[in-house]
C-alpha cells in the first residue's frame, strides 16, 4: 500500500490505548472525581482533543481506527451481536459491508506499518471478528492476545460457556488458537483481571522482543475492554469511591458539568441536554426506592473503581517505555470507542440468548457483592447521562453523548511544534479516522494514489449516485483512507487567523454515521441526526431529521429543522450521498434501546428486580429490545 522513504529521520513508535464505554468527563482531565493521575499527566504533557468522535458502538469504531475509513466499508455496519439475531440475520444477510468482521476490502494500520518495518502487536479486545481467520494475527498484528467478541467477565468466569465445556466459541485467543482463562474467584491480584492481564501481556510481547525487531519502531495497541459492563473490580477500588455517588446520577451530573466549566473545556454558557428517562425503560432517581438506589450508587462505584484500575494500568506502560527510554519517542493516544454505555447489547455470544435469566441463575447482585467476580451490573441510562453530559443519551446514539469521546495525545519530543503547546486544549473537529493517516504520515509510509470509482443505488425516492475512492494494498483493490492527517493542523503554528485552514476538516466537508438505524451528518457547525421517537427522537424536519448547530448547541436541545429548511435539505443531500457511497441499508426501524418503563416486563423478586428500575433490565434477548 505504501513505501517508506530510503532515508528517513527516526520514524516514532506508537501507543494507542482504547478504553471501553467510557464517558466524555469519566477522567480527571476531562472533569471526573475518579482518580486517573496517569492519564492527567500524559494530558499535561500533551493534548486534550475536545471535539473528538467516534463511531455510536465498539466495533464501528475499532473497524474505523484501524482501516481509516467508514466502518459500513470495513464491513461493520452492524455489530456481530445483532447480524446473528433473527432480525438481524434477514435485514443484513449477504449485504456487502454487513459482514459483522473487519472484512479485506480495507487495509489496517498495522499491516502497512508491518509491511514498512514496524514491530506491530496488540492485547486486549479486538470485537472484529469470532473467528481465528478473523483475528488480530491476520490483520498485521505479529504479536496479539485478543478477547474476541464485545465482553467478558473481568475475573475470567464465564457461567454460561461452562455448560459446553467442548468446543464453545473462545472468548479469549492467542496465536489463532483458543486460550481458556483461569477462573480469578479469590480476585487475586496476581490472577486474571482483564486490565491487568491485558497490560501485562502487550508489555511481556514488548520486552520480549528479539533483537532485529527491537531495532525497528513499533505499533502497539491496548484496546482494554473496561469499563464495559459487567462492572467488576477489586474491593479495593471499589470500596476507594464508597459512598461518593449516594446522592445520585443528577447531583453527579450538575458537580461534573461545573468542573467542565472551571477547567475551560465547556462554556458556562452552554444548555445540557435533559436527562432521558421514560424512553429509555427507567424511573426517576427520586422515583427509586432507597434499596434499589443503594444498590445503584454501589454499582456506580465499581464502574469508578474500574477506571481507577485503567488509569494505573496506564501508569504501568508508560512506566515501561520509560525505562527502555522509549517515551520520548512513543506517539501516546488515550480515548474511548464510544460514549457511556447506558444499555447492554453485546453480551449474547458469551451470556447466552436470556441475559437476565443467565444473571438470575449464576450470578449474585445483592450490595455486598456488587463489583465481585460473580456479580453482573451495568450503569444503566441515569448514570451513562451524568457520564455524556452536557451531551445527548449516550453509547449507540449519534447524538453527541454516543459519539463525543475524550481523547488524550502525547505526541513524540518535538512532533507539533511549533503549534503544540504542552497540556493544551484543541477544539477543532476530528474523529477516529484521523490516526491512520497522522499515524503513517509519521511512519514516513507514502499511499498509492486513490482512484474514483462511481456507485449507484436506489433511495426509495429514485436513484442516486456517489463516487468511493479507491486505493492498492498488497496487489488488491481496498478502500481508501477518509480521515484527515492532523500533522498539517498542528504544524502551521499558533498564529493561523483563518480558521478554515487550522481546521483538520474543512467546514464543507460532511461526515457521517450510522448504526442501528440510527443516522447522523456533520458539515462544519451543522449537524443533523434522525432517530425513533420511540427513544427519545423528535425531529420536526423532512422524514423525521433534527437539525442542529454543535457549536452554538453543544447539547443537541434546540432543533432547527423548521426554521433552517435550507440547511436541512443541504445536509440531507449529502445524507442520500453518504448512505450510497458507503452502502448502507436504510429506511427501516432496525432496533429500539428503550421502552416505557411501564412496559418493562416484571423479571423475579430478587435484587434482579430491584435493578430493573435502575439498569433498564427487561427479559427477551437481551436487557434492551433488540429485535
Amino acid at each position: 500500500m505504501g513505501s517508506a522513504p530510503e532515508s528517513t529521520p527516526k520514524r516514532p513508535n506508537f501507543l494507542f490505548i482504547l478504553a471501553d464505554d467510557l464517558g466524555f468527563s469519566d477522567i480527571g482531565c476531562y472533569g471526573a472525581e475518579i482518580q486517573t493521575p496517569n492519564i492527567d499527566r500524559l494530558a499535561s504533557e500533551g493534548i486534550r482533543m475536545l471535539n473528538h468522535h467516534a463511531a455510536a458502538a465498539c466495533s464501528p469504531t475499532r473497524a474505523m481506527l484501524l482501516s481509516g475509513t467508514d466502518a459500513h466499508l470495513g464491513g461493520l455496519g452492524v455489530l456481530i451481536e445483532y447480524k446473528r439475531s433473527e432480525s438481524g440475520a434477514k435485514r443484513f444477510s449477504g449485504k456487502a459491508g454487513y459482514e459483522g468482521y473487519l472484512n479485506n476490502d480495507v487495509a489496517t494500520i498495522p499491516e502497512v506499518l508491518q509491511d514498512n518495518g514496524y514491530f506491530t502487536a496488540m492485547s486486549g479486545k479486538w470485537h472484529l471478528g469470532l473467528r481465528a481467520s478473523q483475528g488480530p494475527w491476520e490483520r498485521g498484528f505479529q504479536k496479539a492476545f485478543a478477547m474476541l467478541p464485545g465482553c467478558c467477565n473481568h475475573y475470567g468466569w464465564e457461567p454460561v460457556q461452562e455448560r459446553f465445556p467442548v468446543g464453545g466459541r473462545p472468548v479469549h485467543a492467542e496465536k489463532g488458537k483458543k486460550v481458556d482463562m483461569t477462573p480469578n474467584k479469590t480476585e487475586d491480584p496476581n490472577g486474571f483481571y482483564s486490565t491487568d492481564f491485558y497490560t501485562n501481556r502487550l508489555i511481556q510481547y514488548l520486552q520480549n522482543r528479539s533483537d532485529d525487531d527491537k531495532s525497528k519502531p513499533f505499533f502497539s495497541f491496548l484496546p482494554y475492554t473496561a469499563p464495559h459492563w459487567p462492572l467488576q473490580c477489586s474491593k479495593a477500588q471499589r470500596d476507594k469511591y464508597k459512598g461518593m455517588y449516594d446522592d445520585g446520577p443528577y447531583a453527579l451530573r450538575d458537580r461534573r458539568l461545573k468542573k467542565l466549566v472551571e477547567l475551560g473545556i465547556i462554556d458556562e454558557s452552554v444548555v445540557p441536554h435533559k436527562v432521558e428517562t421514560e424512553t429509555m425503560g427507567v424511573g426517576e432517581w427520586d422515583e427509586l426506592t432507597p434499596e434499589e438506589k443503594k444498590l445503584s450508587s454501589r454499582a456506580m462505584e465499581a464502574y469508578a473503581g474500574m477506571v481507577d484500575s485503567i488509569d494505573v494500568n496506564v501508569g504501568k506502560v508508560v512506566e515501561y517505555l520509560k525505562e527502555t527510554g522509549e517515551y520520548d519517542n512513543t506517539f501516546i493516544v488515550f480515548m474511548s470507542d464510544n460514549g457511556a454505555e447506558g444499555a447492554a447489547m453485546e453480551a449474547v455470544p458469551v451470556m447466552g440468548d436470556n441475559i437476565t435469566r443467565a444473571i438470575h441463575q449464576h450470578y449474585d447482585n445483592s450490595y455486598d457483592n456488587i463489583g465481585s467476580w460473580n456479580s453482573f451490573t451495568w450503569l444503566g441510562p441515569l448514570w451513562a447521562q451524568a457520564s455524556t453530559a452536557p451531551s445527548r443519551l449516550f453509547k449507540c446514539f449519534p447524538s453527541q453523548g454516543g459519539i463525543l469521546v475524550p481523547c488524550v495525545v502525547k505526541p513524540p519530543a518535538n512532533t507539533f511544534l511549533p503549534s503544540f503547546s504542552p497540556g493544551s486544549f484543541n477544539r477543532s473537529f476530528s474523529t477516529v479516522m484521523d490516526f491512520a493517516p497522522t499515524f503513517l504520515e509519521l511512519a514516513g509510509v507514502s499511499l498509492p494514489p486513490a482512484s474514483e470509482k462511481t456507485v449507484s443505488t436506489e433511495l426509495g425516492k429514485g436513484s442516486a449516485t456517489a463516487t468511493r475512492s479507491m486505493t492498492t494494498f498488497r496487489g488488491k483493490d481496498v478502500h481508501a483512507i477518509r480521515g484527515k492527517s492532523w500533522i498539517p493542523h498542528f504544524g502551521r503554528g499558533k498564529n493561523v487567523e483563518d480558521d478554515e485552514v487550522w481546521a483538520i476538516h474543512s467546514s464543507s466537508e460532511p461526515v457521517g454515521w450510522e448504526l442501528f438505524a440510527r443516522g447522523a451528518l456533520r458539515k462544519g457547525d451543522w449537524k443533523i441526526v434522525h432517530f425513533d421517537k420511540t427513544e427519545g427522537g423528535a425531529g420536526e424536519g423532512d422524514e423525521g431529521w433534527e437539525l442542529f448547530n454543535v457549536a452554538q448547541d453543544p447539547g443537541e436541545t434546540t432543533d432547527l429543522a423548521k426554521t433552517e429548511p435550507e440547511k436541512l435539505k443541504e445536509l440531507l443531500a449529502h445524507w442520500d450521498e453518504y448512505v450510497v457511497e458507503c452502502g448502507i441499508v436504510w429506511g427501516e426501524v432496525a432496533s429500539s434501546l428503550g421502552v416505557s418503563k411501564d412496559e418493562a416486563p416484571q423479571l423475579w423478586e430478587d435484587e434482579v428486580e430491584l435493578q430493573k428500575a435502575w439498569m433498564g433490565a427487561r427479559g427477551g434477548d437481551c436487557p434492551v429490545d433488540c429485535k
